[in-house]
């Protein structure tokens, strides 16, 4: 626990969508929460909303001196950290891999992957070396983890590499009483899910409206992943909209 004997949980990609709700069902289940994305403004009308309970602090997930420095801060504030959510992403518009440009494969690339790993390697540093040691490390990959969408080869090859880092994690964190699990997350009803409701394209060439979940399904499956005993672990779990095309893409 930290010291003020609340659980810290960290939740990146916390100013919109799926890290808000994690970041907000995660304050009502009593953590105390680290709220970072790159913009202040946002994290920080989050934070006033939960006077005490909630910090922000504006940073970028694929800056090795951002991420060392909310880490320090961290260690500084709180004394040790419990969960970490490994939220943070970006995507780009449907392109085939003929077309992509390395500056768009590298952008995706630099917060999707370098981004999770500096994340994951600042928690795990700060979890080993905590007294009491141990604390959980939550990836958030994707469906796209096992059935990519056409025009999706940055965003699906990443989150590929999520699932590695997320064993690699489990294995090397079983001496240090640090889990790591995943959550592959389809259809969430976010900002960014517009394009899925106003129809995407589909590998038979069609576009279709998708069905699409309440995010909230979402933030309860993370916050259940979260409070586990450290001596239990859901390694892999998909959360996804019951009737989308996933099994086979349709």
């Amino acid at each position: 626990m930290s010291q003020t004997n609340q659980p810290v949980a960290l939740v990146t990609g916390a100013s919109q969508g799926i890290g808000k709700a994690v970041a907000e069902n995660l304050l009502d289940g009593g953590f105390h929460v680290v709220l970072m994305a790159r913009r202040q403004a946002p994290l920080q009308a989050i934070a006033e909303q939960w006077p005490g309970q909630a910090t922000a602090h504006a940073g970028d997930v694929s800056d090795p001196e951002s991420v060392d420095q909310i880490y320090q801060n961290i260690t500084d504030t709180h004394g040790r950290l419990d969960v970490l959510f490994n939220n943070a992403g970006a995507f780009m518009a449907s392109t085939e891999i003929g077309d992509v440009s390395w500056e768009d494969w590298r952008r995706v690339l630099n917060v999707n992957l370098d981004g999770a790993f500096l994340m994951a390697r600042g928690a795990f540093q700060l979890m080993r070396d905590q007294k009491p040691n141990g604390g959980r490390i939550i990836n958030n990959g994707s469906i796209s983890a096992h059935a990519p969408r056409v025009g999706s080869v940055a965003y699906t090859t990443s989150k590929h590499a999520i699932t590695g880092l997320t064993k690699s994690l489990s294995l090397d964190g079983r001496a240090h009483n640090i889990a790591c699990g995943q959550i592959d997350i389809g259809n969430a009803d976010t900002p960014l899910a517009a394009g899925i409701k106003n129809g995407i394209a589909q590998p038979d060439g069609s576009v279709l409206k998708e069905p699409i979940m309440d995010v909230v399904h979402v933030a309860d499956a993370v916050r259940y992943m979260a409070t586990l005993p450290l001596e239990a672990n859901v390694q892999f779990m998909t959360v996804m909209a019951t009737k989308m095309p996933y099994l086979g893409r349709g």
